[in-house]
């Protein structure tokens, strides 16, 4: 008993021991990691003090300053970098004295020098941290800020009513319930400024899914005779009539609008955030699928058809528009291509609905 006692007595102060010089080889690392911090700090200010005086020197190559004024943004720049030497050197040091200081420290004190950063999206009238819309990791390893950023991207989203234009008929007399046609745009787009010096007109271009729903009414449905598509009386009493479009289109816009230009010491931006803006344009792609569902009874019992891969046109192209306030705006489009292949009647799909763009 008294040699198992004596072994577990050794154990623990061989473990105190341990953990002690582990601790003190700890801070000896963490004191060497904040000297080379130091030094990255200095190269850190001094890389983001050029780039400021290059912003500058192309504002002045671009007549936007005068000779006298880029003078005196150069010295502010200047000054706010060494400022920024001075003060992160100095939480650096007090760090290094903390550690020589205390054997221990709370988890709050230690550090490596090298904190890990979260970004979370960016503010809507600056871009100075443009890292993406999610960023986690170590604070100086940011994406650096680009002076001019000619291209953005944001994600579109659009619905409403949809309904087609019959040859002969008018929308009044349109055998498609208006309530119960409807569209969905899922999309992905970019925006590129064509002008060098004016943010007034941009290119808009990008990939959408689309999805086209007509909801038939008066009982009829689409028949298929001899490669022939058109709307026919059922035989049954229709619970529901229903035919829908999947495609994937390229729109293509010109945007037109005012917009905000917003000035950092090392980068400027266009903003339309609350700005009116109308696109004019089209579209183009391929139909990936057509389907018309059909409910009924029969017998008493309920019934459910289903007829995919419908007659219809393997392509799919037309114009499109949008009138917005910021990111909502009023969303047209019409299929200049027909529903169908062969059709007794020619058939257009039309759509009008708000317009989302997340940007």
């Amino acid at each position: 008993m008294q040699n198992i006692t004596k072994y577990l007595v050794g154990f623990m102060l061989a473990f105190i021991v341990q953990f002690n010089y582990a601790q003190d080889v700890n801070n000896s690392e963490q004191i060497s990691d904040l000297q080379e911090r130091k030094i990255d700090v200095q190269t850190e200010e001094k890389s983001e003090l050029k780039k400021g005086v290059e912003a500058i020197n192309v504002r002045l190559d671009n007549k936007e300053v005068t000779q006298k004024e880029a003078s005196e943004l150069k010295t502010i720049v200047a000054k706010k970098h060494a400022l920024n030497i001075e003060n992160r050197l100095a939480i650096i040091d007090n760090k290094i004295a903390l550690l020589e200081r205390n054997e221990t420290l709370n988890k709050d004190l230690q550090t490596s020098g090298n904190k890990i950063f979260i970004s979370i999206g960016k503010g809507k009238d600056s871009d100075k941290y443009d890292s993406g819309s999610i960023y986690i990791g170590p604070e100086d390893r940011k994406k650096p800020v680009i002076y001019d950023r000619r291209t953005s991207s944001d994600f579109v989203f659009a619905i409403g009513f949809n309904n087609a234009i019959t040859q002969g008929e008018s929308l009044n007399d349109s055998p498609y319930k208006l309530g119960g046609s409807g569209f969905v745009e899922l999309g992905w787009a970019w925006k590129t400024r064509v002008f060098e010096n004016t943010n007034a007109v941009r290119f808009k271009y990008g990939v959408s899914l689309q999805w086209n729903k007509l909801n038939i009414k008066d009982n009829l449905y689409f028949a298929e005779e001899n490669d022939v598509v058109s709307l026919e009386a059922y035989p049954l009493n229709l619970k529901k009539s229903k035919f829908r479009t999947t495609n994937l289109v390229i729109p293509i816009h010109f945007e037109f609008g005012p917009s905000k230009k917003i000035e950092g010491d090392n980068y400027f931006r266009y903003s339309t955030y609350r700005k009116f803006k109308i696109g004019v344009g089209g579209y183009g792609g391929v139909v990936l699928q057509s389907l018309q569902k059909l409910k009924y009874t029969e017998n008493g019992n309920s019934q459910k058809d289903k007829f995919k891969d419908y007659n219809t046109n393997n392509f799919v192209y037309g114009l499109s528009s949008y009138i917005s306030w910021g990111n909502v705006g009023v969303y047209a489009k019409y299929d200049l291509s027909t529903m169908f292949k062969n059709q007794a009647i020619d058939r257009n799909n039309i759509s009008l609905g708000l317009r989302f763009d997340m940007d």
